[in-house]
C-alpha cells in the first residue's frame, strides 16, 4: 500500500521505497497552465523529496523535463526568495523551512486533522495495527495524518507530507474509486504513460483493488507487495470536498484474510463513514 520512508518490524527493516513503488515526474497539464514560469518554479520545488534532499540543476532538469538553462534561473530566483538554499560548494539545493512551510499549511486543516485523529487513535489501538488518513496531489497520496496503536511494532514513519504513488498503492486505489469514472480514467491515462512496462500489472491492481471497494466499501492488500505487510483501505467522500483515504497497515500474522473481510474491513468503512459525517456537519 504505501511508500518513502522505511519501515521496521522489530528484527526486519524495509525500505518502503521497494514495498510501494516511488513517484517520477508528476503529470502537469500544460495546456491548461496560463503562467507558465510559475508552472515551472513549482515543478522545480516539487522535484525534491525524502530520498532527494539535495539536488543539481540536473538533477532537476531530468527530474522536470525543464530546460537547464531554465532550471538554472528557476533555482537562483527560489534562492533570492528564500525557498531553496545553496551550497555553493556541492553546487546543489535544497529546500528551506519557508518552502515546508507552504507545504504543511497545505495539507494541515486543522479541522479536518483534529475530527480524524481521535478515531484513528480509537481505531489503531482496538485492532492493533498502523493507521493513516491521506488525500490526493495528482498522481501522489500525500500522508495528512498517522496513528499508531501502542502495541504495534510496526513503524512506517508516514509521517504528513509523505507521498505515496497513486497507481502503486492501496490509498490510491480507494481514492480512485471514490472519484468520476472520467477523472479516474484521466488519471489512469497519465500513470500509463509514466509506467512502460509496468503497466499491465499496474492496471490489473487498480481494477482489482477499485472493484473491491465498489462492492464492499473497502479494499485490501494481504502481503502482495511485502509479506510481511497487510493492509486495508477505504475512501472517506465529503461533498464538494476532495476524498479522503484512510487505511490501516499491519502485520500479515494479525491481519489474515477472515479478520479483514470480517472484522477490519468494515470496522474502517463505519470509522469512515463516522469521519464523513463529522466533517460534512462542520462545512
Amino acid at each position: 500500500m504505501l511508500q518513502p520512508a522505511g519501515a521496521r518490524l522489530r528484527d526486519h527493516q524495509y525500505d518502503i521505497g521497494t514495498i510501494f513503488q516511488s513517484p517520477g515526474r508528476s503529470a502537469t497539464a500544460e495546456g491548461q497552465v496560463r503562467v507558465m514560469p510559475l508552472a515551472r518554479g513549482l515543478a522545480v520545488l516539487a522535484a525534491f523529496g525524502p530520498e532527494q534532499v539535495w539536488l543539481g540543476n540536473q538533477d532537476v532538469s531530468l527530474e522536470t523535463g525543464i530546460p537547464a538553462p531554465t532550471v538554472s534561473r528557476l533555482m537562483q530566483s527560489l534562492v533570492a526568495l528564500g525557498y531553496l538554499h545553496q551550497d555553493e560548494g556541492r553546487r546543489k539545493y535544497r529546500l528551506t523551512a519557508a518552502s515546508l512551510s507552504l507545504g504543511y499549511a497545505a495539507i494541515a486543516d486543522p479541522a479536518v486533522r483534529r475530527e480524524a485523529s481521535v478515531e484513528m487513535r480509537k481505531f489503531a489501538e482496538a485492532t492493533d495495527t498502523y493507521v493513516v488518513l491521506g488525500t490526493r496531489d495528482r498522481l501522489d497520496v500525500i500522508v495528512l495524518d498517522s496513528r499508531v496503536g501502542s502495541q504495534v511494532v510496526l513503524d512506517l514513519r508516514l509521517t504528513p507530507g509523505t507521498r505515496l504513488h497513486i497507481a502503486s498503492s492501496l490509498m490510491g486505489s480507494a481514492l480512485l474509486a471514490a472519484i468520476p469514472e472520467l477523472e479516474r480514467c484521466y488519471l489512469q491515462g497519465n500513470v500509463e504513460r509514466k509506467a512502460g512496462r509496468e503497466w499491465p500489472t499496474l492496471r490489473r491492481r487498480m481494477a482489482e483493488k477499485i472493484s473491491q471497494v465498489q462492492e464492499r466499501g473497502f479494499c485490501m492488500s494481504l502481503g502482495e507487495w511485502e509479506p510481511e505487510l497487510a493492509t486495508v483501505a477505504a475512501p472517506v467522500c465529503v461533498p464538494d470536498q476532495p476524498p479522503l483515504a484512510l487505511a490501516c497497515i499491519g502485520r500479515t500474522a494479525r491481519m489474515q484474510r477472515a479478520r479483514v473481510e470480517r472484522e477490519l474491513g468494515p470496522r474502517l468503512v463505519a470509522t469512515a463513514q463516522l469521519l464523513q459525517e463529522r466533517l460534512t456537519a462542520r462545512e
